[in-house]
Formats: structure tokens, C-alpha cells, sequence
């Protein structure tokens, strides 16, 4: 099933870039944003993005600049709906299954791809460019200081072709406070990281680390101010151009008042609430799309809310009916909602966050301070980034006890004391929120970090001054 295009009608185009993105949100979000990034600033760019045959009913009729085609190819896992059960075979199914349909795609485009952006996650994006002899370009969606972790980490464990271990040896984290740019922090969080993923997932995200010293350009969604000293490192550790041009969020749609669901029921009803709302007061709540936590979690999340007091807008998916019957008249309860438009919402003053990377970019943009609840992989040691790094937010495990389930009780306090606006601790936090926006806000401004860095990236495609095979 091709839906590709090719160069007919009003786009007469200077060159042909085919993106790749992991077929997951938290992964297409970010591709899909990077391609109307350069589709804007290039519009006689083609870009083709390829995805699976799900996904392309996902999103297939999403808006989007005429310059941008889909192509598909069949699913080479389960559906994304039964990923969660067993993470680590979806991902290894993706990884092993899609590079050839991939491969015979490309060789049937009307137009010949001159580069390919390829989520560095599928571990053969750089593969598809080599055998066409075109520049790659790997897109990482995570954390530019996850990105370095696991470099470091993988090279650990490459020298002696190593077994992973449950945990880190004294000698180990030694050898790791000794390398540039790894702080005794970062070696902390890579403990956790290791001891709560599973092992079969971790071995699989690191090959595919292994793979981006053969590419010709790194492109993260990060911005440069956020995280100076890991793209500092990353920039000594590789041969080529190391790119943030973040964040890759949907903020170019913020001022679009035509998008095909500005006009929804279901928006205007949750807009029209928050309109509705005192400044800074609503708790905005968001676990992820993908791993969630128990229902009996859920359950006491609900109460605690209910007994907090504090309105609440919570986004919970297949959850929201079952949750709105626990939640009473104080909160709104809702299966999906535009996110950064709420984010940017002046009712809004807290985001109860699972810590993925997209969410935590779109509350830094909104300039929204956030309650920690990591349950993932780079989850993990993003809560520390937002709390001890950047002190934009507190952990929901803060002062509370240490069994799993966290009570209703806990959660009221906890949340009645993040959104008190006269707390001198909650109006620091706010404030520095307030500044790491703003510095966000002028990455992407003309002449900021992002916009040069976008910038570059389409010099060098358009010019295809990065020779192949120079490794």
C-alpha cells in the first residue's frame, strides 16, 4: 500500500526527504513537527514520512502543508494497543520486521529520497541511507542527557562485550564519574534506569545507541539552553553536526484557529471550562498515552483529588468514564484533549506529569510547573531534571511513604499544598518556570538556538555537503 507522492503539481521540489519516525506517539508527535518545521521554512522541500498501516489510519487525515506525503507500510507488530502488555517484543518486531518493507518503499518512490531523518530507535535507519548513498540524519526523542547516558553506558558494556547487569558494580560507577559531562547524579539515575527497565528492552535501545556514530547528523528535541552541558559532550563525542531544534512540540498550531478540531464539541466544552476558571487555579493531569498506572492508583488519584479541593483537568483515555463518577463537580474529566493549548492556558497552574520528554517540553513551553510521576525508562531521570535541575516541580513521592500505592490522603495534601499561589516554596517554582519558558520562547524566536540550528539542518540537506561513507 504506497500512498507517497512524488513532485507533481505546484511543489517543484529542491530535494526529497523521506522521515522515519518509530511507529509510537511519542515519536511520530515529534517527527511529524520536525517535517512542518522544515516544510515551513522550505516549502519546495518534499518530505515523505512513512509509517505503518495503523498509524496511517491514526493519522492519515490530519492536516497537514501540501508538501508532506505519507506512505505506509503493513504492520510489523501488533497493534499499538497490545505494545504495553509486551514492550520489549513490539520493539524488537520493529527493529527486525520493518526494514525491509521500508526498503521496498523507497525503491518505488517517483522521486528518489536525497536524505532520510530515521528515529534513532529503529536501529537500520542508517542502514536505508547507505545502501542509497544519501546522508541520514538520526531523530531522538528522548533527552539529549539520556541520549549521553546510554552512549556512555554502551560504551561501557561494548569494550568487553559485557552482560547487562541489575545493577552497577562499585568500579563500574567509578568509571562512569570519571567521564566528562557524567555527573554523580546522572551515574544515580542511570542505576535507576537500569534496575526498573527490563533488561531485554535496555539491550535493544542500546544497539540502537551503538548505531549513531555510522550517521551523518544527530537531531534531538531538545533545546540547547535546556540541557547545555549534555549537548556540549554529545558535540565532542561525534564526528558531524549535533542538532537541537526543539521543542518539537505542535506550537506552530497555537495561532491556527482553522485546525480540524479547534471547532470540536468536546474542545469547546473543555476550553470553555478552563475559560471559565480563576487564574493559575487547575491542576492539569496527564499519565501518558501508553504504559499507565493501576486502576487502584487511578482510584485513589481520583479521591485524593475530590478531597483536595482544587480544580483539576484530567486527561485519563479509556479511564474517563469510570473516573468523572469518582470526580464530582470540582474537575472535568476528559479521553483527550489538546494539550499544549491547555498548557497555555492561563487557568492552568500545575501539570501532574508521568515525566515522558513531549509533555515535559510542552509544560516548559506553556511555563507550567509540574508534579513528578515517572513510570518509564528516561521517565526516571527526567523527574530529577524538572526537580533538581531546573526546580520547575516536585515528586509526587515527596514526603509520602514508601509503599507503592499512594493514598488519597497523601495525594490531597500533596496537590493542595503544589497549588498554593502564596507559598513562598510554589512561587519560586513558578517563577523559574516562568524564566525557563522565556529562554525556551527565544530558542525559537529568529536568530535563537532552534532557529539556527533548524536553520543549518536544511543548508546542509540542500547542499548535500556531508560526504557518505566518511566513517
Amino acid at each position: 500500500m504506497d500512498h507517497s507522492g512524488s513532485c507533481e503539481g505546484s511543489i517543484s521540489c529542491v530535494c526529497h526527504v523521506v522521515a522515519i519516525p518509530f511507529p509510537g506517539r511519542g515519536h511520530i508527535n515529534p517527527m511529524m513537527n520536525l517535517c512542518k518545521f522544515l516544510s515551513s521554512r522550505k516549502p519546495d522541500i518534499l518530505i515523505t514520512v512513512i509509517v505503518t498501516e495503523e498509524w496511517l489510519g491514526y493519522i492519515g487525515s490530519d492536516a497537514k502543508p501540501e508538501n508532506i506525503r505519507f506512505a505506509a507500510v503493513a504492520d510489523a507488530a501488533p497493534p499499538e494497543r497490545l505494545k504495553a502488555s509486551d514492550f520489549p517484543a513490539f520493539y524488537e518486531a520493529v527493529m527486525t520486521e520493518m526494514e525491509a518493507p521500508v526498503d521496498r518503499l523507497l525503491d518505488r518512490l517517483q522521486t528518489p529520497a536525497t536524505a532520510v531523518v530515521a528515529d534513532v530507535e529503529l536501529r537500520w535507519g542508517v542502514n536505508v541511507g547507505k545502501r542509497r548513498n544519501i546522508p541520514v540524519a538520526l531523530f531522538w526523542t528522548m533527552p539529549a542527557s539520556f541520549f549521553a547516558m546510554l552512549h556512555y553506558f554502551n560504551n561501557l558494556f561494548a569494550e568487553d562485550n559485557k552482560n547487562l547487569p541489575n545493577e552497577l558494580s562499585v568500579e563500574e560507577v567509578e568509571q562512569l564519574e570519571h567521564t566528562p559531562g557524567l555527573s554523580s547524579a546522572r551515574v544515580a539515575d542511570l542505576q535507576t534506569v537500569i534496575h526498573k527497565t527490563d533488561k531485554r528492552a535496555l539491550k535493544l535501545a542500546l544497539e540502537c545507541i551503538s548505531q549513531a556514530s555510522k550517521a551523518q547528523y544527530l537531531l534531538l528535541t531538545s533545546v540547547y539552553e535546556l540541557e547545555p552541558e549534555a549537548l556540549n559532550t554529545l558535540r565532542t563525542q561525534f564526528p558531524f553536526p549535533v542538532y537541537p531544534i526543539g521543542p518539537a512540540i505542535p506550537y506552530l498550531e497555537l495561532d491556527q484557529h482553522n485546525s480540524s478540531y479547534s471547532t470540536s464539541k468536546e474542545e469547546h466544552n473543555y476550553i470553555h471550562w478552563l475559560n471559565s476558571q480563576p487564574s493559575g487555579s487547575v491542576l492539569y493531569i496527564s499519565l501518558g498515552s501508553f504504559l499507565s498506572v493501576s486502576s487502584a492508583q487511578m482510584d485513589e488519584i481520583a479521591y485524593g483529588l475530590c478531597i483536595s479541593g482544587i480544580r483539576f483537568l484530567w486527561v485519563a483515555r479509556a479511564d474517563a468514564s469510570r473516573l468523572k463518577e469518582i470526580c464530582g463537580d470540582m474537575g472535568l474529566v476528559v479521553p483527550w484533549c489538546d494539550q499544549l493549548k491547555v498548557l497555555c492556558h492561563s487557568s492552568i497552574g500545575g501539570f501532574w506529569t508521568h515525566c515522558g520528554w513531549n509533555s515535559i517540553l510542552e509544560a516548559v513551553f506553556g511555563g507550567v510547573p509540574m508534579l513528578t510521576f515517572p513510570l518509564f525508562l528516561d521517565q526516571f531521570p527526567n523527574s530529577r531534571q524538572i526537580v533538581e535541575d531546573w526546580k520547575i516541580g516536585w515528586r509526587v513521592e515527596r514526603d509520602m511513604g514508601n509503599e507503592n500505592l499512594k493514598t488519597r490522603e497523601e495525594i490531597a495534601e500533596l496537590v493542595k499544598r503544589f497549588m498554593d499561589r502564596e507559598s513562598n516554596e510554589e512561587k519560586e517554582t513558578r517563577k523559574r518556570a516562568r524564566e525557563l519558558r522565556d529562554e525556551c520562547h527565544r530558542a525559537i524566536a529568529k536568530g535563537g538556538s532552534s532557529d539556527r540550528n533548524l536553520n543549518a539542518f536544511i543548508r546542509d540537506i540542500l547542499c548535500n555537503t556531508r560526504p557518505i561513507g566518511h566513517h
